[in-house]
């Protein structure tokens, strides 16, 4: 024999349970009406579906997906040749033709690190709303291009900081603006 007594609702039947409550029994409850009348859309109108609005989009997945994969690798490439920012600027030096070669190291390598990381975290923040959106069944094939815009833009302008103060660049702008 044990001494467990059972638990409260063990075996009550449910209307000793909603009586215990304190509520009425199943049959005096009131049925609630719903009115859907208020918001319901006026005969002949078009109502859009769950699905409708949510559909997949097949053609604006793999382009998303694409545009993304080739973003990585992107950034992966031009991130590491920002981390070593003197051969990439001597590299293009060389390609506009200017005269000497990159010599700002200092400025140029914490530069070319925020350089890489603006593109590291512009690629990452344009995969999280990219994902977002096309789980979310909205169009977004645009969001990897408006995201390399502006991540390309911002990486730019730190790169140029320091090829602006070089001395090779600066006499080379000099020499080409007074032609």
């Amino acid at each position: 024999m044990t001494d467990q007594r059972p638990q409260y609702g063990e075996i009550a039947t449910l209307e000793e349970q909603r009586r215990a409550a304190g509520l009425p029994p199943l049959g005096e409850v009131p049925a609630v009406e719903v009115s859907g009348t208020e918001n319901a859309p006026a005969p002949g109108d078009r109502v859009p579906s769950a699905s409708a609005a949510a559909r997949p989009r097949p053609v604006d997945r793999f382009v998303t997906i694409a545009l993304l994969a080739y973003g990585l690798i992107n950034v992966v490439m031009t991130g590491l040749s920002y981390l070593d920012f003197s051969t990439a600027m001597n590299q293009m030096m060389t390609v506009l033709g200017v005269d000497g070669e990159f010599t700002n190291f200092a400025e140029g390598r914490i530069w070319g690190t925020v350089a890489a990381i603006v593109l590291a975290v512009g690629w990452s923040l344009t995969a999280f709303l990219s994902i977002r959106r096309l789980r979310a069944g909205k169009l977004s094939w645009w969001v990897p291009l408006v995201g390399a815009a502006v991540t390309l833009l911002v990486a730019s302008v730190c790169a140029a900081i320091p090829l602006m103060n070089d001395p090779a660049f600066i006499d080379f702008v000099a020499k080409t603006a007074g032609r």
